[in-house]
């Protein structure tokens, strides 16, 4: 299969195991599920009748008072008392192997090349200036745009940490997430080759 390069017209080789698969979309939609699952913290939590404080003598005899039987004064039922359904810290992530994984990553990949969303680029040099990136992407047509290098370089992440809509990620980062949260994804052909390692 060939991409289209942004230099001259020309295009790209790559391999059809990766960025010609079918579109899977209930493999991305459960792969991108656990992918947000996993990223909750998970850490609300509430207190018992048995977390809160004071409580250990009971109120008043058991029989006799005319009054409702208590054996504390942390009870759900009463004022500064327990919850009684208590929320607890929990794990809100979902297992995916690594397959259905990869196989998701290839799906979304293929479906950006298919829709033009996928920019090739043989490098995208930076000089640390905003400006500068900026009308760059402008020229590519990717102002709001997910830009992806072999490895993120210092000066390119200056550059593209004080635009709105624009983030700099390597392959190894590269999640679904991240690839369908951006209008346009823009990668260098050092990348599209680690691709075709990782994914193939």
């Amino acid at each position: 299969m060939e991409l289209a390069s942004n230099k001259g017209g020309s295009t790209v080789q790559v391999a059809d195991a990766v960025f010609a698969a079918d579109f899977n979309e209930a493999l991305v939609h459960q792969v991108v599920t656990a992918y947000m699952a996993g990223a909750r913290a998970g850490t609300k939590a509430q207190k018992t009748r048995s977390d809160v404080s004071g409580g250990g003598k009971k109120p008043w005899r058991q029989k006799g008072t005319g009054r409702a039987r208590a054996g504390t004064i942390r009870s759900p039922l009463w004022r500064g008392g327990g919850v009684t359904f208590a929320a607890r810290p929990r794990d809100h992530s979902q297992k995916v192997n690594r397959k259905m994984y990869r196989g998701a990553l290839r799906s979304i990949l293929s479906e950006l090349g298919r829709r033009e969303h996928l920019i090739v680029v043989p490098e995208l040099a930076c000089d640390g200036k905003t400006k500068n990136l900026a009308a760059k992407l402008a020229e590519l047509g990717a102002t709001n745009a997910l830009i992806i290098g072999e490895s993120v370089e210092q000066p390119l992440y200056l550059a593209a940490r004080n635009l709105p809509g624009v983030d700099v990620l390597d392959v190894e980062a590269v999640n679904p997430v991240s690839l369908l949260s951006h209008e346009k994804v823009v990668v260098t052909e050092a990348a599209i080759r680690k691709f075709e390692a990782w994914l193939s």
